[in-house]
């Protein structure tokens, strides 16, 4: 996160104990395949537990709202899914508050945005993000340290990966060009078996043994 903060980025915070934050930047610095122009891009915007229904989520995202208008920016635009998934952003507190589809993805995501004006280009995803297909086969993980919780559950499943001899490969996305021309719309992680979409869900040990039952 720290190496980020010379890009632009935004991290807003009860000062509390609990998941209720926004984080944000300028959408040609964001680690995702996208394209939007002179917009701001959500990364992650949480409100969880006993802080639901107290109004931070709206107070929150108009802080955003109000601080991408005062640096001229044509709208705000987000990662999310046609019905909740777990880490992406719920779409129907968005489209409540007026967000609108304006890409998709395979299998489920959706971009959403809120547009400053009527003149500003619709965002989009980039066609390498499209299909939600790989050509590698085998276990293949894609990540980032977006999220300061991921590299502990990559090295979970590479652990269960190693002691049953799967063939499993990790691709860490390390620079904004990498990130921006992933394969996948949530590169904080993304997990493809034989080269098809398996989950953006950051996994635990069961959730991975779960999966390789599936498989």
């Amino acid at each position: 996160m720290k190496k980020r903060f010379k890009d632009g980025l935004v991290f807003k915070k009860l000062d509390e104990r609990g998941k209720v934050f926004i984080e944000y930047i300028p959408a040609d610095k964001a680690f995702a395949p996208i394209v939007a122009e002179n917009y701001i891009y959500i990364n992650c915007f949480w409100v969880s537990g006993r802080f639901k229904g107290k109004g931070y989520g709206n107070i929150l995202l108009n802080e955003c709202i109000e601080d991408a208008k005062n640096k001229g920016k044509d709208g705000l635009v987000v990662l999310s899914s046609k019905k909740k998934k777990p880490f992406l952003s719920d779409p129907n507190f968005l489209k409540y508050k007026e967000f609108k589809v304006c890409d998709n993805a395979d299998p489920y995501y959706e971009l959403l945005y809120l547009p400053f004006n009527e003149v500003s280009k619709k965002p989009r995803f980039k066609s390498c993000a499209k299909k939600g297909t790989i050509n590698e086969k085998g276990i293949v993980l894609y990540y980032t340290n977006q999220c300061p919780h991921t590299e502990k559950y990559v090295r979970v499943i590479e652990k269960i990966a190693i002691e049953r001899n799967l063939d499993f490969t990790i691709k860490k996305i390390n620079t904004l060009e990498e990130a921006q021309n992933a394969p996948c719309p949530f590169t904080t992680y993304t997990l493809f078996i034989n080269g098809k979409f398996k989950t953006n869900e950051i996994l635990s040990e069961k959730k991975f043994l779960k999966i390789l039952e599936l498989k």
